[in-house]
This record gives C-alpha cells, sequence and structure tokens, in this order.
C-alpha cells in the first residue's frame, strides 16, 4: 500500500510541472473556438458611416471623412468611444495617430501591434480603411469578453490621415515638420494636427523606435478585383509593391494650325500620345502583376487652333520587384528616344520617386494562412498594390497583412462594398493570427 501511495505521489510529483498542460491546452482550445461579434461589428461600421455621408444619404452610400475635417472628428470620436466600450483606454500622440493597449501576462514580452484608419478620400466609401480599425476594435473586444488574457501586450492603432500617408510615417520617422507646412483638404497639416488633438511642437514624440514592438499586422479590403474573382475569402498579401514616379516634358514648337503643313509639325502632344501607348506595351509585353499608369496630362498652349508646343505629363510605374519597374523604366526612357527623333521633339523624362517594396514576413504569412484555416477559408497570395500604412510600420518591425474581397474590384468610391460575412471572416482571421503569434 506504501508503494502505490508513494507511486501516487512519485506521478503526481513528476506530473507537477504539466499539470497546468491540460489547463493550457484547454486554453487554447479555447482560444480556437473564440468567433468576433459579426453584428457587433457590422453595427460599427455602419455607425462609423454617418460621418462624412452626404446629406439624406443612406448605407452604403459614400462618404467624404477627409483627414483633418470636422467629419473626420466626429469619426474619431466615434472610434474612441467603442474603444473605451472594449476596455481600452485610447490616447492620442503628437501626429494624432489613436492608440489603444492590452496587457499581457509576460511584461517582458514585446507588444503585438496592429490597426489601420478611418480618414477617406473625398465621395469615397465605406471599407477602406474602416474594416482594419473597427476590426482592431472588435479583436481587443472579443479577448476582453472572453476573459482571454494573451501574453504579449497588444496595441490597436487608428493611424492619421492615411489617405495622405502622414501618421505612420511620421511614427515610423519618414517624415519630418516640413510636412506641417502642406495644406491637405483646404487645411494645413499644423492646423489639421491640433484639430484632432495631435501636437505639431512635439512631433519627435511620436516616434516608434524600430524593433519595439514583435510585429504588425493589418486588415485590409483588397481594394482590387482579385480575391472577388477567384471567389477567395482571405488574401495572404505578399508585399506593398515598389512605386517609381517620372514626370515628363515633351517640347516641340506651337504653331499656327492652319497654316503648318504636317510635315513640318513638331507636336508635342502627338509625341505624348505615342509615349502613353508605349507605357502601355512596354508594362504588358511580360507576364506579372507589373503595372503602369499615365494619369496626369498637361497640353500647352491648349488652344484648338494652335499645334502644341508643350505636354507635361506622368508615368507611374507599380510592382513587387523594383527591379523589375526600374528595367521597364530604361526601356521607357529607350522608347522615348526613339519618339522624339520620328516626332521632331524632345523627351526629357525624370524620377521623382521611388518606394522601395515593404515584403510581408513569411512567419506572418504562414499564421494568417493557420488562422484562415481554422475557419475553413480558403486563402490566395498577393501584393498589395496601394500604398498602407503597414509599408511603414515594416520599416520598424516584421509585417504581414490580411486582404479581403473588395466586390467588383471598387474602391475609393461610393460603390465600395464588402461582404459583411467577409468583414466578420477577416477579423476572426486577424483575432487567430494575434493568437497564434502570442504562443510563439
Amino acid at each position: 500500500m506504501q508503494v502505490k501511495r508513494r507511486e501516487l505521489l512519485g506521478g503526481m510529483v513528476s506530473a507537477g510541472a504539466a499539470f497546468a498542460m491540460p489547463a493550457l491546452l484547454a486554453a487554447q482550445e479555447m482560444r480556437v473556438l473564440i468567433r468576433v461579434d459579426a453584428g457587433r461589428l457590422r453595427r460599427r461600421l455602419e455607425g462609423l458611416s454617418v460621418y462624412g455621408r452626404p446629406e439624406g444619404g443612406t448605407f452604403p452610400d459614400g462618404v467624404s471623412r477627409v483627414a483633418y475635417s470636422d467629419a473626420d472628428v466626429a469619426g474619431r470620436k466615434y472610434a474612441m468611444d467603442a474603444m473605451r466600450e472594449a476596455g481600452l483606454q485610447p490616447r492620442i500622440d503628437p501626429a494624432g495617430n489613436i492608440f489603444g493597449a492590452r496587457a499581457g501576462t509576460d511584461a517582458s514580452l514585446q507588444r503585438i501591434l496592429f490597426g489601420s484608419h478611418i480618414d477617406s478620400v473625398p465621395n469615397g466609401g465605406n471599407f477602406d480603411g474602416d474594416v482594419g480599425s473597427m476590426s482592431a476594435i472588435e479583436v481587443m473586444q472579443t479577448l476582453e469578453v472572453n476573459h482571454v488574457t494573451t501574453r504579449h501586450p497588444l496595441e490597436m492603432a487608428i493611424w492619421s490621415a492615411e489617405e495622405h500617408l502622414v501618421g505612420s510615417p511620421l511614427a515610423a520617422g519618414g517624415m519630418d515638420e516640413s510636412v506641417l507646412k502642406r495644406v491637405f483638404n483646404g487645411i494645413r497639416v499644423e492646423d489639421g494636427l491640433r484639430k484632432i488633438g495631435g501636437d505639431p511642437a512635439q512631433l519627435a514624440e511620436a516616434r516608434i523606435p524600430p524593433h519595439s514592438f514583435r510585429c504588425y499586422l493589418e486588415l485590409h479590403i483588397e481594394q482590387g478585383g482579385t480575391l472577388d474573382k477567384a471567389k477567395i475569402p482571405i488574401g495572404v498579401v505578399e508585399g506593398i509593391v515598389s512605386i517609381d514616379e517620372y514626370e515628363v516634358e515633351i517640347h516641340g514648337f506651337a504653331n499656327h494650325a492652319g497654316t503648318t503643313p504636317m510635315p513640318e509639325r513638331h507636336n508635342a502632344l502627338l509625341a505624348a500620345a505615342k509615349l502613353i501607348e508605349a507605357v502601355q506595351e512596354v508594362v504588358t509585353r511580360e507576364p506579372g502583376r507589373q503595372v503602369g499608369t499615365v494619369g496626369q496630362l498637361q497640353v500647352f498652349p491648349n488652344a484648338p487652333n494652335v499645334v502644341p508646343g508643350l505636354v507635361k505629363h506622368s508615368i507611374e510605374l507599380r510592382d513587387l520587384s523594383a527591379e523589375k519597374i526600374a528595367r521597364l523604366g530604361d526601356e521607357i526612357q529607350r522608347r522615348a528616344q526613339e519618339i522624339a527623333q520620328h516626332t521632331g521633339t524632345e523627351i526629357q523624362i525624370k524620377k521623382v520617386d521611388h518606394d522601395p517594396p515593404a515584403m510581408a514576413d513569411p512567419e506572418i504569412q504562414k499564421k494568417i494562412e493557420e488562422a484562415a484555416a481554422r475557419f475553413d477559408l480558403k486563402t490566395m497570395h498577393l501584393p498589395s498594390g496601394a500604398g498602407l500604412d503597414a509599408q511603414w510600420m515594416a520599416r520598424l518591425a516584421p509585417m504581414g497583412m490580411i486582404f479581403v474581397p473588395s466586390i467588383g474590384g471598387i474602391s475609393h468610391s461610393p460603390k465600395e462594398l464588402t461582404n459583411w460575412q467577409d468583414c466578420a471572416n477577416g477579423a476572426n482571421v486577424l483575432l487567430h493570427t494575434i493568437l497564434l503569434l502570442d504562443q510563439q
């Protein structure tokens, strides 16, 4: 009997360290089962849509909640009230970014940061940025109501003036005080920051040191049609594309449209037309997701009876590979000189901006896939063709992004729309990606 008792006690002692294992497994199993409140997420998205909605409009009519506007101020208050409901205490940094933190059980671990934005373009939609921001609040509230405490501290962010990329670049150290004099939507940034609770005199305090957080996650609508066409509910973002921007000046000779014979013309607009077509040909010649756009065009003197003597236009190239768009840019330069020779014009192409790609962390991509699998959601890997706050956070720590479909690939438009189920799917994948990363 004593032997059996010793064996029993020995078994209990040897199992002492492992006694918490069933509880840990139970906690992990419970985390697998928890889901966001899809109805609450929808109500918050609909509630946010009120601020900036056109007079007499109803959901899902568009929204003009441009940065630093009265609608932006009201929308930010709405978001901060929702954060308080989720058990958070919102704080605003000098750059106007809103943060809300939740403690973890291990103070030695770095925080997991996630979020998005709520400002819009003029006459924009109700899902761009909003889905990620309201889902971040919903993740926090879901953990709170389910009494789940993570090991890592968690922090959510609502970045200010994302459509002009102000708040996150200031936090990442990618922008200096010269931005304060710029004017967006008729408001100087300096005045706009004060209006939303920031402090332009203390911008240095908004700087987040590199490697001071574990990673950054962002849920966003795709703003393209790839997921919608493929009927795939979750996009795993490979990275945010590199962007090269060029300014083009084409010098011809302005002359009378009625008296200048066709062979003797130096028509700058004709050269521009040929160059625009060349951009299309060069970019589409090889397979891939690269894109090229001419979106701005100025013609001088812009008169119906004058052969154009000067044209200015833009060229923008985007792809995950910076090397590829550099090579395409070189080919466009070569084609431009051929066109100049054939049209009797002078073509000058100047690169004015280069944004390097922001690659998503491979391990975080795997965790997003694993989180989606918990809900039997199919995934697709794809790049983000739009610039987002995540590209700036990627300069500071590993980054990952989750996409949900945009119906018809429409965004920055009153017709922007994402299904409610897709919104909930994205929020659930965000929640469980965080839980998976927290276990590491």
